[in-house]
């Protein structure tokens, strides 16, 4: 799942390529995005958050994610998948969190629209664009980690190619816009899944590694099962552990809608 999200979704091995090596950065990082954020029609996980300070003092969070295309067709060919994309995060548990709820329609032109219900003020709240990287819910994961960075805000560099991995460089097109300088991932030969990217300032000092730590198929899909975001400049770390991974479950629509902030769609969220 998401991705982290990566997230986080899901790569499916159904679109391994042959052994020859890939030699355009811009295929290889289509096929990266396309197996991190658009398998399936939609997607449901539930998710447990551990979030882990520099004096080891941790704290746990269970959410369920749900997420549903509008693309109408998953072909890779032509960049059709492509389309925009709603989220929905219900946080369970602990109590301070309960029934909080983070929305995004992603769009591939202009900016997402995003949202937070704080159920304890009975308030929902739009979250600027200008905050999309800004930590989400107090992890080390962000808000923009959830729904996934635009390719267009990127420029995109393939440095090395190894026996497993492509290393590539995402430099951002507007620098004023983001804390970091580039970052580099590294993507799985076989499968297209990022199983890594390190961001950095402009003295190349690491600011922070979001790390792919488990894999498993579900219904036919390789999925992401346990994600970790560490930040090296305050020595916190966020493991996200996926389970009850559902994939083209027919998810309604109304459900990613203002109004179900306050009224949570229960029988989805289980």
């Amino acid at each position: 799942m998401f991705k982290v999200l990566m997230f986080l979704f899901v790569v499916s091995l159904s679109f391994t390529v042959q052994a020859a090596d890939l030699t355009s950065a811009e295929e290889i990082i289509q096929r990266a995005n396309y197996m991190s954020y658009y398998q399936g029609k939609d997607g449901r996980a539930q998710v447990i958050m551990t979030i882990t300070d520099s004096q080891s003092r941790s704290r746990t969070r269970k959410l369920t994610i749900l997420r549903r295309d509008e693309s109408e067709t998953d072909a890779l060919e032509g960049n059709a998948y492509r389309g925009d994309q709603k989220f929905y995060v219900y946080f369970h548990r602990p109590a301070d969190v309960s029934k909080m709820v983070f929305m995004v329609w992603k769009h591939l032109k202009g900016d997402d629209d995003r949202w937070l219900y704080l159920p304890a003020l009975d308030l929902v709240k739009r979250i600027a664009a200008s905050d999309q990287r800004t930590s989400f819910v107090g992890s080390d994961f962000l808000y923009e980690d959830v729904s996934g960075r635009l390719l267009e805000d990127d420029t995109h560099e393939l440095l090395e190619t190894t026996d497993k991995y492509y290393k590539m460089r995402h430099t951002p097109k507007d620098a004023t816009s983001v804390e970091f300088s580039y970052f580099d991932t590294f993507i799985h030969k076989q499968t297209f899944l990022p199983v890594q990217a390190v961001y950095f300032n402009d003295s190349g000092a690491k600011l922070r590694t979001i790390s792919v730590n488990g894999v498993a198929t579900v219904q036919g899909y390789t999925t992401v099962t346990k994600s970790t975001a560490e930040n090296h400049q305050t020595g916190s770390k966020t493991v996200m552990e996926y389970s009850k991974v559902i994939y083209d479950t027919d998810l309604p629509e109304d459900i990613f809608s203002e109004r179900y902030l306050r009224k949570a769609p229960k029988k989805y969220l289980r």
